[in-house]
């Protein structure tokens, strides 16, 4: 198996840089530069190097919740004794699965499906399943609601003053956001092309964009500005959460008294180590994916995190052994 470069491979100014391009990825250089202490052309010589090597990304993804583009589904899945990274490696290389993790606990991989519509989903799953030779059980769990996405995470390592400085005042957590309720907008030709083109690339430039979509400057410009004010764009820097100090990457899953999920996910949604967090239907109404500096921080966490949590009935925690597959792109070369 070839992994990314080693922990050791990146320095404080890298770790720095991946921070700052957390809290916004398209922050222009000179902004990056002032919050890192580095010129421009350091910063960015710094970025296209991380980037070469693969340790770092920047692309534009899509809140499906304020869409007709699709939805998302978390499989837990169960494979047959010593096939889980065969069927890790055939789900990674699927076009209609967006997160692929390996995990320890009561499943051996976490997968997520984005599917346009029912029908789509049951090819998915009961159809087209990749690797179902290999599986021997699943369990869906449809994600009906974010309270935070891994967009919104903060690191830890800048000054708060940089969030404020370098995020946009329209980025919020999705559970703050007083338009939640709004029947979401199909996007138009153009707003599809754009938001297809920033998930290779989130830093391409609008003249760049503009000129393979065949639109003017400020066309692209508006598009962009559009979908960000209504939460559907938005920018993921993607990383290894090892690089940046955290060693325990885990998601969990929670039974929640349904009259307090809202102030459950309220509450978890702000604590710093979660990445992603979303109201879910089936046994487990409350899924989070989340960070910790050591795999010890686990036991304090389990106890007055999730144990302070209103409402808490039931809790299961998968450890993350290696992510396949991050917001549609491969995090492993290859097996």
């Amino acid at each position: 198996m070839k992994h990314r470069a080693p922990v050791g491979a990146i320095d404080e100014l890298d770790k720095r840089i991946i921070a700052a391009l957390q809290l916004n990825g398209r922050a222009p250089w000179s902004a990056v530069a002032r919050w890192v202490d580095a010129s421009e052309t350091t910063v960015q010589r710094r970025y296209r190097s991380l980037r070469e090597r693969g340790l770092l990304r920047v692309v534009g993804t899509m809140e499906l919740d304020r869409t007709h583009e699709g939805s998302s589904m978390l499989v837990r899945v169960q494979a047959r004794p010593g096939q889980g990274l065969a069927v890790a490696d055939r789900l990674a290389s699927s076009p209609d699965v967006r997160f692929v993790a390996v995990v320890t606990g009561a499943a051996d991989l976490i997968v997520d499906f984005v599917a346009r519509d029912n029908e789509e989903m049951m090819r998915i799953l009961f159809t087209d399943l990749p690797a179902a030779d290999l599986i021997t059980s699943t369990e869906a769990v449809p994600v009906i609601r974010a309270f935070t996405s891994a967009s919104m995470w903060d690191t830890g390592l800048l000054p708060a003053e940089a969030g404020a400085d370098l995020r946009s005042g329209s980025l919020a957590l999705s559970c703050d956001r007083d338009d939640w309720d709004v029947t979401p907008q199909a996007l138009t030709p153009l707003e599809q092309d754009l938001v297809a083109a920033l998930k290779e690339d989130g830093r391409t430039q609008v003249s760049v964009l503009a000129r393979r979509l065949g639109h003017t400057e400020s066309a692209v410009a508006r598009a962009m500005e559009r979908l960000i004010a209504r939460g559907v764009l938005q920018f993921r820097t993607l990383a290894d959460p090892s690089l940046l100090g955290y060693d325990a990457e885990f998601m969990v899953w929670l039974s929640i008294e349904p009259d307090r999920l809202d102030a459950a996910g309220r509450q978890l949604a702000r604590h710093p180590g979660t990445k992603f967090l979303g109201a879910a239907t089936g046994r487990f109404n409350l899924v989070g994916h989340m960070v910790l500096p050591r795999r010890a921080d686990l036991f304090r966490y389990t106890s007055d995190v999730i144990g302070s949590l209103p409402g808490l009935i039931a809790s299961d925690v998968t450890l993350h052994l290696v992510t396949m597959k991050y917001s549609w792109h491969r995090m492993v070369s290859s097996l």
